[in-house]
């Protein structure tokens, strides 16, 4: 199950909490049309992949987040790991979001 962040501190405890496993970020819009497409999708892999956190932002809440990690478009996908960016891609692209979370993993 994905969890909402709605603050900078929030982020950084669940990022210290993940410890080794594989986090990834989903900066998404309610208003953005291939953000709800992808969002059930996103929620199936979360149940699926236990060992991999799973966080959505939405962009508009959390400016400050979005700025940080350079959010330009939407849903953008942020993969972390011990605390390190690995990768990061925008699209609603469910394969690629799935691949790229394998070689992370």
């Amino acid at each position: 199950m994905s969890s909402s962040i709605s603050m900078k501190e929030d982020l950084k405890s669940r990022l210290e909490k993940a410890g080794t496993n594989l986090v990834v970020i989903d900066f998404f819009a309610v208003w953005c049309g291939p953000c709800k497409i992808i969002g059930p999708k996103i929620e199936e892999l979360s149940k699926e992949l236990q060992d991999v956190v799973f966080l959505k932002i939405d962009v508009d809440e959390c400016e400050d987040l979005a700025a940080e990690y350079d959010i330009a478009s939407m849903p953008t996908f942020v993969f972390i790991k011990e605390g390190k960016v690995l990768e990061t891609f925008a699209g609603a692209n469910y394969d690629k979001l799935k691949s790229t979370i394998q070689k992370h993993k």
